[in-house]
């Protein structure tokens, strides 16, 4: 590996690993926001959620424009405006303010994901790809384990604006890195940009995402309600059928006629929303209402990385030997075991005895899961439609996120005091209800994984994508050539 290279790897790394690290570390901060700015469980249901729309929105358009433009010059662009927006996130005076960064933060994420992966494609040959994404995948786990531990540290010493401002030197550090050894494309590309494919989504997405949000506080009946779903609804068909006639989509729907790709991607909403609404919602009840600080609501998930980094690449080698059907179908009803384990979590948690066990088996059952669902995604397309694939694929997990999150409210809202969490019984039976909720869409996923899906006549390596959509971009999106 030459100097430029490596120090191209370290740019992708430390550019991908600020996106990552503030997609983690925002969650165990969102108590201590809302305490400073107020606005209750909507207010931290939006500061994750306008971050998310517009990544999950955004993510098939920002790697496109990688191609159009070049990924160097893309991924220095949204390295530095993630900087920038970190910035802003840590000066908003207001809850509203910092939404609104939230969501601009957000965008600039759906250029770095994507770009960080592309300029390791263009700097190393196809034999040296598999070593260095290895690297940028193991470095992405890892930033995912440093988020809440440094966030819940920040969060508790100093103040959670710092959580954001911290980005700026990590940020700096990259765009030197980019200026010194990251090279420049050579490509030309007569492709257009998909805007009004990308603004249908946002819009539909927006609209669906606003009316769960909003419901517990103005009710169904609202037009407050009513209109923005109805909106939505309209906006997101608009969407699918202007994707179809488009010649040059960002969405490719004809990938869905293929029956794994589709049962797949239907498994991966269903489960990673399940995931995302127990994390935002388990750290949020540690610190509201157990008294947990910061920190060790951050410490709290960590042995889930940890099971699923000693599992993943082990359960993807079964997978590839036995096909991937028993562990899409297992791994989620032994994930939603686990969850429903924390359905004998009270005021008082104990958690060596409450939250230990339940988290260890729903980590075995994750990391029976993610590398195989994965690669059977990718299996399902052909070869040189491996990347767009991906792509799809790591923007359902990440609207399944979105969705998540955004159905909290609605579960809780009859249970709640107000719209605030607090020790008292009703936000125990709230956490109950949220975990049933929980259990039932990661079993859904495994019942969905268990029925229609085939093992697959192309082989793709399941141990090759360990992290699944939860770290980065797998690698079998690089099978399309540079």
């Amino acid at each position: 590996m030459s100097r430029h290279q490596r120090l191209t790897l370290l740019a992708a790394i430390l550019g991908s690993g600020v996106a990552t690290i503030d997609g983690s570390i925002v969650g165990v901060a969102l108590p201590a926001i809302e305490r400073d700015l107020g606005g209750g469980l909507s207010a931290q249901q939006w500061v994750s959620n306008a971050y998310l729309l517009a990544l999950g929105s955004l993510i098939l358009i920002g790697g496109s424009l990688g191609d159009i433009y070049g990924e160097r010059r893309v991924f220095a662009f949204g390295v530095a405006a993630f900087g920038i927006l970190s910035l802003l996130c840590a000066l908003a005076p207001t809850m509203g303010a910092l939404i609104a960064a939230r969501a601009l933060q957000g965008a600039a994420g759906a250029l770095v994901t994507p770009s960080s992966l592309a300029i390791i494609v263009a700097a190393f040959s196809p034999s040296e790809r598999g070593a260095a994404v290895g690297s940028w995948t193991a470095w992405g786990g890892i930033a995912a384990i440093v988020g809440p531990l440094a966030g819940g540290s920040i969060v508790d010493g100093i103040s959670w604006r710092w959580i954001f401002a911290l980005n700026v030197p990590l940020v700096l550090a990259t765009l030197a890195l980019i200026l010194a050894a990251v090279p420049r494309s050579t490509r030309a590309s007569s492709r257009r940009v998909d805007l009004p494919g990308a603004g249908l989504c946002v819009a539909g997405l927006g609209g669906f995402v606003f009316a769960l949000i909003e419901e517990p506080r103005h009710g169904w009946g609202s037009a407050t309600i009513v209109v923005p779903l109805a909106g939505g609804v309209a906006a997101f068909a608009a969407f699918i059928g202007y994707e179809r006639l488009a010649l040059e989509p960002m969405l490719r729907l004809d990938l869905f006629a293929r029956r794994n790709f589709s049962v797949g991607n239907v498994e991966t909403l269903s489960m990673y929303a399940g995931v995302a609404f127990l994390f935002f919602f388990l750290v949020i009840y540690l610190q509201q209402v157990a008294g947990y600080d910061a920190l060790k609501s951050g410490l709290t998930t960590v042995p889930v990385t940890l099971v699923m980094f000693a599992l993943s690449r082990r359960s993807g080698a079964l997978a590839d030997r036995l096909g991937p059907r028993l562990f899409m179908g297992l791994g989620p009803v032994i994930a939603a075991a686990g969850i429903l384990l924390l359905a004998r979590v009270g005021m008082h948690v104990s958690y060596l005895t409450g939250l230990l066990p339940a988290l260890l088996v729903f980590a075995v059952g994750l990391s029976l899961t993610v590398a195989p669902l994965t690669a059977t995604v990718l299996a399902d397309a052909d070869e040189e439609d491996a990347g767009i694939a991906s792509a799809v694929n790591n923007a359902v997990a990440r609207v399944a996120g979105l969705v998540g999150v955004s159905v909290v409210g609605v579960v809780v809202a009859g249970t709640l005091v107000g719209d605030t969490f607090a020790a008292n019984p009703e936000s125990v039976r709230a956490f109950h209800h949220a975990i049933f909720i929980c259990a039932a869409l990661v079993a859904a996923g495994g019942i969905v994984g268990a029925i229609g899906i085939a093992n697959p006549r192309r082989a793709v390596e399941a141990r090759s994508c360990p992290g699944g959509q939860l770290v980065g971009v797998p690698q079998p999106a690089l099978a399309k050539e540079v």
